[in-house]
């Protein structure tokens, strides 16, 4: 033991700078992946490809491209091209290669650093190729630049070959193809939604350009452009909804070198739904921009309401959640340095966005207000009746807030909290009947599991305005249990489980509740899902039993599986319709039992998709609905009526 301290002792006495390891280039990135792309999860692999086409857009912000293909290949690469200028070839100075070299295999040597290449640019900020290139396996280049095709191969960073001319073109553009790393990421296949929710977005945000996802896989084609822009974005947002006006109110313009667009359209719908971006990327946090513009509303509202005698002298002016009821919004604004914190880096920090948009906002707004006094009133007087309808839920609110900051006593009486204080380890299980509440409180781990049974259905938070959902005893339950309030007073580090578990019958009325409650988390409690506490549990659909042996199964696809293993002869089947029916001992081996159980996770990858599908199933317009059922009916594997 002594030797070793001493050991220890002289390698500290000999500590010099050759002991310091420095990690330069793509090594780093390679050793450390989490750094420049957030981690190596799903999000993450996704993160390359959209490096790749936000070099695409940039080339089309710089007015160069209207161009943007990305094609899912057969042998599970991916390619990305544009018809922009074409990546430099020439000789880079410092390094004495190719330009193009020095940007795939160098951090921070893009057209993005020094403000000459790209005045406005999302991104990794110029990091993004060189990135790209050391995650994957194989990358393969080609550029057609001044008149001539070239193309060069990469692996995991280094080089493979020399540049190459592969002849004479009349065309101009940036082809890149690249097989991520399986050595770094645990899975290396793309999810389509999710990058077809990023391209389209893109193709809102700028507007003429063309975007084409090919599925070489599925065979499928998609093709995204909108000449309207962010005015179609709206148009899209609401296309479920009935509008108070036809046509989205729209402004572009450039404040203090800051380019802001703006899109409005108000519904009669009772939540707001505002995306907010900076140049390209989508800030989930907020920040300066919706700020601005968030003021900017509530006081062009509250200016015209008192000028046309809407607000008498002596009455208070309307809030922000007041004049923000049934508004759909999409701010995107362009700048060249942005700046971004947050828990996730999408919220925006630069502190003259915040002014400019004020400014635009107030400005347009107003004049629009003057210019179109018929959808000023519709939208003063919808603010108005949230006004009237704030003062019930303001005291009902208050009254879940203040339930929620003291101890277990005001709790709500049918919750069985856990012993644990500690919201990491902590769970709550939402069960649907007493009786299934029962059997789950006397089969969980009373240390760390808490149970809230609901009585029926909760009201739905789609129809309903706040007074009216915050009057439902079952909705005040589980504001209350949550801890963690609701909208603007929401703060998740209040969060008294990191965990919460929707448990429902497997049939039709057990999946109308699951979806009444992730309507109402969506609307009100949205943060729980973006930081992935909010889980669906799978109970198991059938209970097998052969001889002294039973096996638990959850789809039909999987019972037949068992069922000619089992050869069938002499099998006991027992189907599940109901939580209800199983025994204490059963629902903790299938369902709450850490090890064994089954449980899926809810994400938000896609805001605007969520929300289109919330409206659709829980909203009023009955014939979109209808559609949705007659289009997907052929899915349904299993139907209790």
């Amino acid at each position: 033991m002594q030797q070793e301290k001493d050991h220890v002792k002289n390698n500290n006495n000999n500590y010099t700078a050759s002991e310091i390891e420095v990690l330069e280039g793509i090594e780093a990135v390679r050793r450390r992946p989490g750094m420049y792309i957030g981690s190596t999860s799903s999000r993450g692999l996704h993160q390359l490809v959209f490096e790749l086409i936000d070099n695409s857009v940039d080339e089309s912000l710089a007015g160069y491209c209207d161009l943007v293909k990305i094609i899912l290949n057969h042998d599970g690469s991916i390619t990305v091209s544009d018809n922009g200028r074409g990546i430099p070839v020439d000789i880079h100075p410092a390094t004495g290669r190719p330009a193009v070299e020095a940007t795939l295999t160098l951090l921070h040597a893009g057209g993005k650093f020094g403000g000459h290449g790209y005045e406005i640019s999302g991104g990794l900020h110029g990091v993004g190729l060189a990135v790209v290139n050391a995650l994957s396996s194989m990358l393969h280049i080609e550029i057609k630049r001044d008149g001539t095709h070239y193309s060069q191969e990469y692996a995991r960073g280094k080089v493979i070959s020399n540049l190459q001319e592969l002849g004479p073109t009349d065309e101009t553009g940036t082809r890149v193809t690249f097989v991520p790393d399986s050595e770094i990421f645990p899975d290396v296949s793309f999810n389509r939604d999710y990058l077809s929710a990023r391209i389209r977005d893109l193709s809102y945000l700028n507007k003429g350009l063309h975007l084409i996802f090919i599925d070489e896989i599925e065979e499928k084609e998609k093709e995204f452009h909108h000449e309207g822009g962010i005015a179609d974005f709206v148009r899209d947002i609401n296309k479920n909804k009935d509008v108070l006006h036809n046509e989205p109110f729209y402004l572009e313009t450039i404040k203090d070198d800051i380019v802001v667009e703006v899109a409005i359209q108000y519904n009669s719908g009772y939540v707001e739904n505002i995306f907010s971006y900076a140049n390209n990327i989508h800030t989930q946090e907020g920040g300066t921009h919706e700020t601005g513009f968030k003021t900017a509303m509530t006081r062009v509202v509250n200016d015209y309401a008192r000028r046309s005698g809407l607000i008498k002298d002596g009455e208070q002016n309307l809030t922000g959640e007041d004049v923000r009821e049934g508004l759909s919004a999409v701010i995107s604004i362009k700048l060249k340095e942005p700046q971004f914190e947050g828990q996730t880096k999408t919220k925006l920090g630069n502190s003259e966005v915040r002014g400019a948009v004020d400014s635009v906002v107030t400005e347009y707004m107003a004049t629009f207000f003057e210019e179109n006094p018929g959808h000023a009133k519709i939208i003063s007087e919808k603010s108005l009746q949230a006004s009237r309808a704030r003062d019930a839920a303001r005291k009902a609110r208050d009254l879940t807030r203040r339930k929620s900051a003291l101890d277990h006593l005001s709790l709500p009486g049918k919750l069985a909290d856990c012993s644990s204080k500690n919201p990491e380890e902590c769970e709550m299980y939402i069960v649907e009947g007493d009786s299934a509440g029962g059997s789950a409180k006397q089969g969980r781990d009373r240390r760390f599991q808490a149970i809230l049974p609901l009585r029926g259905k909760i009201i739905n938070a789609e129809k309903a305005r706040l007074d009216k959902l915050l009057a439902n005893q079952e909705i005040k339950n589980i504001i209350t249990a949550v801890g963690t309030g609701i909208l603007d007073d929401f703060d998740i580090t209040k969060a008294r489980y990191h965990l919460i578990v929707i448990m429902s019958d497997a049939d039709v009325d057990g999946a109308h509740i699951t979806t009444l409650l992730l309507t109402f988390f969506y609307r009100y409690m949205r943060p729980l899902i973006e930081v992935g506490y909010i889980y669906i549990a799978q109970p198991p659909l059938y209970k097998v039993t052969k001889g002294k042996k039973s096996q638990y199964v959850y789809d039909d696809h999987d019972l037949e599986k068992l069922l000619r293993e089992l050869k069938t002869d002499n099998v006991s089947l027992q189907r599940y319709k109901g939580l209800g029916e199983m025994n204490p001992d059963q629902l903790w081996d299938t369902t709450m039992d850490p090890e064994k159980r089954i449980m899926l996770q809810v994400t938000l990858d896609d805001a605007m998709k969520a929300d289109e599908l919330f409206t659709l199933l829980m909203g009023e317009k009955v014939e979109p609905r209808r559609n949705f059922i007659k289009e997907h009916a052929r899915e349904v594997k299993n139907l209790d009526v």
